[in-house]
């Protein structure tokens, strides 16, 4: 596993080996270590089935972990840890509520539920209700309610107690692109004043949102820091340029780009032009000697993009090396590779 310092920090979540097996078989959390820094937006991203909500759960106490613990506001969490989880404001994947309940009534609820006096309980959902954009559905109940809107809710629902830690499970999932962005943008705006773990598998929105991150692969962490230096450690470092020019011209430019000594690799898809640098070349300078090269050729040059590390690569790569890693121990060990245990049990 790579993991990267974080320097001197107050830690709002600590595990230690935290393990999760059901049934003696199937082992969802597998040893986890895991730091979450105050004030950071963290990312758990991973493939669907790798035991992200189990993680989630494990660290609110809704789940005894089987061995190892999780410490929240440096306390033990588990079924006793009341106190704890009203500190947390917990929004799962897909939210439920009662159907013939108005947001209004539910939201008072969960209010009363959290001990908040009338007093309390009244301007907050109301402040919360014109927040999340459901002032318009107020009155109505929640089963008309869209994907869209139920989201919304849950949101409103996991501020209700103005928690100091938010742990949000795949919050875009089944939203529309508005949807999406929405939620994402509230995300960085909830970060200026909140810890934020956020899970999800979509890895554009780990990599526009997220401070940090672990990356959580058949129950085990492979990578635990900054997204900054998951990208830049693991991703690819090249370009890819739109481009306008004759076949003859562009054939040039490719071979002469080719030709130079930081270029690894140069290929022209139709009028995509992209080129490869070794992983330690300074970008700029790259960037602007294959400029340079194309101005010399007369090929136009319509749109650059940068795809130095992205977060997609570095994902993959991580998860492609783990796999070799765990074949690699699984054959010179003699375990079959046919008794792993399946992803669909491990969520």
């Amino acid at each position: 596993m790579r993991r990267r310092s974080w320097g001197v920090r107050m830690l709002v979540v600590e595990t230690h080996e935290l393990t999760k097996i059901y049934g003696n078989r199937v082992i969802a959390v597998n040893g986890v270590n895991l730091q979450v820094e105050k004030g950071c937006i963290f990312g758990l991203l991973g493939p669907n089935g790798a035991g992200k909500t189990t993680l989630l759960k494990l660290l609110m106490g809704l789940q005894i972990p089987t061995a190892g613990h999780a410490k929240v506001f440096g306390e033990r969490t588990g079924p006793n840890a009341a106190h704890i989880r009203g500190r947390i404001g917990y929004l799962p994947t897909n939210p439920k509520f009662p159907p013939t309940l108005t947001p209004i009534a539910y939201l008072d609820l969960i209010g009363q539920l959290f001990g908040m006096s009338s007093e309390e309980r009244k301007p907050r959902l109301a402040s919360l209700i014109r927040a999340v954009d459901l002032l318009p559905a107020a009155s109505r109940q929640i089963r008309s309610f869209s994907t869209g809107m139920t989201t919304r809710l849950g949101i409103a629902a996991s501020l209700m107690n103005d928690p100091e830690l938010l742990i949000w499970d795949e919050p875009t999932a089944g939203l529309d692109p508005a949807g999406r962005k929405y939620t994402l943008d509230f995300i960085q705006e909830l970060g200026r004043t909140k810890t934020v773990i956020v899970s999800s598998h979509i890895l554009s929105d780990i990599d526009r949102v997220c401070t940090h991150a672990g990356v959580l692969q058949d129950g085990k962490i492979i990578y635990c820091g900054s997204v900054r230096d998951l990208k830049q450690t693991i991703g690819r470092n090249h370009i890819e340029l739109e481009v306008d020019g004759s076949d003859e011209r562009l054939a040039i430019c490719c071979k002469d780009i080719l030709a130079m000594s930081e270029v690894i690799g140069c290929d022209l898809r139709g009028y995509w032009l992209e080129v490869r640098f070794k992983p330690d070349t300074p970008l700029a300078s790259a960037l602007s000697a294959v400029l340079s090269v194309a101005t010399r050729h007369d090929v136009g040059v319509l749109s650059v993009t940068s795809t130095k590390a992205q977060t997609e690569d570095a994902f993959i790569r991580l998860l492609e090396e783990d796999q070799a890693d765990g074949f690699t121990r699984a054959y010179s060990s003699g375990t079959p590779i046919a008794a792993s245990v399946p992803r669909d049990l491990q969520d």
